[in-house]
């Protein structure tokens, strides 16, 4: 049986911000992957990327100004978890809108 630790993991454990962190390098990845020869599934995942940690970002803001997550324990430790699955919520339910806006856009584009 093998067992493996993920960067997520060590990367609590080190106190830096994982969930920031894991977003950026997720969009980052997700934009570099964009050229001309991306196909539509491609390009719509990256959108939803984009939209997901625009979210995550806006939520993280509005979540200083609660006290629920400033003198709550639990908030303090899995906080930035809980933001990036309503986030991941958020954009799943195409609700906003972001995503397909976006991509609409660098189709006509051409991209």
């Amino acid at each position: 049986m093998a067992f493996s630790i993920d960067n997520t993991y060590m990367s609590l454990n080190s106190g830096i911000n994982s969930s920031s962190n894991i977003s950026s390098e997720r969009l980052s990845k997700n934009i570099e992957n964009i050229s001309s020869q991306t196909d539509d599934k491609e390009l719509l995942d990256a959108c939803k990327g984009f939209e997901q940690y625009f979210v995550e970002q806006v939520m993280k803001e509005f979540t200083k100004s609660l006290e629920e997550f400033n003198g709550n324990s639990y908030m303090q430790c899995f906080g930035d978890t809980l933001i990036s699955e309503y986030a991941g919520k958020v954009t799943d339910s195409g609700t906003l809108g972001l995503a397909q806006m976006l991509y609409d856009s660098m189709k006509s584009r051409g991209i």
